[in-house]
C-alpha cells in the first residue's frame, strides 16, 4: 500500500510520505481535492449507521473542517474514507471511517486507522478518540483502548 499524506499544518514539513506495498495496490492520501465527495456522501448517508440521511451540505462542511483520508484502489477509484477533527495540538476525533462493501475483508480498515495514527503521531496529541459500535477489535490492534473513566465524559447532542 502506498501512503501519501499532505500536511495542512504549515509548521510541518511539506511533501509526501509513502510506504510501498506493491502486492496490495491501494493508496491512502490526505489530499482533500482527490476525494470523491459524492461517493463519500452516498456511503455515509445510505450505509453508515451513524450518518444515515446526512445531507450533502453537511458532508461537504465536515470535509472542509477536517483532516481527510481517502483510500484508492489500483484503478485510482476511492474505496474507503476516514476523517479526523483535530486542533493538531492536544486532541483528535477519528470519525466517519468507511470501507466500501466490495473492499471489506482485505484489512483496509486497519490500514486506514494505522495511517491516521501514524499521521497524527508527530503532533504528540494528548488524546485521540473515536466511537464504534462493532469494530473494537480492529481499533485495539492499532492501539486504541477503552476509555478508562467514561463517567468523566459528557456530550451535548442534537439527538434525543
Amino acid at each position: 500500500m502506498t501512503t501519501t499524506t499532505r500536511s495542512e499544518d504549515r509548521n510541518r514539513d511539506e511533501g509526501d510520505h509513502r510506504q510501498e506495498d506493491s502486492d496490495v495496490g491501494y493508496a491512502i492520501d490526505t489530499d482533500p481535492g482527490r476525494l470523491d465527495v459524492g461517493l463519500v456522501h452516498h456511503w455515509l448517508s445510505t450505509d453508515a449507521y451513524w450518518a444515515l440521511g446526512r445531507s450533502r451540505d453537511t458532508v461537504e462542511r465536515s470535509i472542509a473542517g477536517s483532516l481527510n483520508f481517502g483510500v484508492y484502489g489500483p484503478d485510482g477509484g476511492q474505496v474507503a474514507y476516514a476523517r479526523v477533527v483535530t486542533d493538531r495540538a492536544t486532541f483528535a476525533w477519528l470519525c466517519d471511517v468507511y470501507v466500501a462493501p466490495a473492499h471489506r475483508g482485505r484489512g483496509l480498515g486497519a490500514r486506514l486507522a494505522t495511517a491516521v495514527r501514524d499521521h497524527l503521531a508527530p503532533y504528540a496529541l494528548k488524546r485521540t478518540m473515536l466511537a464504534t459500535l462493532d469494530a473494537h477489535e480492529l481499533y485495539a490492534r492499532v492501539g486504541f483502548v477503552p476509555v478508562p473513566d467514561p463517567e468523566r465524559l459528557m456530550m451535548l447532542s442534537s439527538e434525543r
